[in-house]
């Protein structure tokens, strides 16, 4: 009985995390989503004025507890195999515990990752600052770049 419940704790875990990252949210300037392929985007020039490395976060700083109810569900199981009787259950309980906060802190990582945040002064004069995930291509002060803008969401390009 105790090897089936260990085998449905790591299914629901599995398919938890499977799920978490069908959820990719990219803020990347190589990145278009199905309905803003084929869509007309607003060009403009202008020139990088500076460019700062920054991390964005994709869950907005709000977890979606999968990590600790994973984290805990594995703590718990773990922690239910040392001891026995009543030793086993107070291992099972500090097991979830700190599986849940692991998890947790485990979750918030995943979700964070490398970004830029460009200023560019646009031709009539404007400033503008577009943050967006780092991607590779690198962008330095003075450079020409294009803002590529459609619905609310602006690239900075080459």
């Amino acid at each position: 009985m105790r090897t089936m419940s260990r085998l449905v704790v790591a299914a629901l875990i599995a398919g938890s995390l499977a799920m978490s990252g069908c959820a990719y949210n990219s803020s990347s300037a190589d990145v278009y989503t199905a309905s803003q392929a084929q869509r007309e985007e607003t060009v403009r020039m202008g020139t990088v004025d500076s460019v700062r490395a920054v991390k964005i976060s994709s869950n907005n700083g709000q977890p979606s507890g999968i990590g600790a109810i994973g984290g805990g569900a594995l703590g718990a199981v773990a922690g239910s195999t040392i001891g026995g009787g009543t030793g086993s259950i107070i291992t099972g309980i500090i097991g979830g515990l700190a599986g849940a906060v692991a998890g947790n802190s485990i979750e918030n990582g995943v979700a964070v990752r490398d970004g830029l945040e460009v200023t560019v002064r646009l031709d009539n004069g404007d400033m503008r600052a577009i943050t967006q995930s780092a991607t590779g291509e690198i962008f330095r002060a003075g450079e020409r770049v294009r803002l590529l803008s459609s619905g609310g969401v602006t690239r900075v390009t080459h």
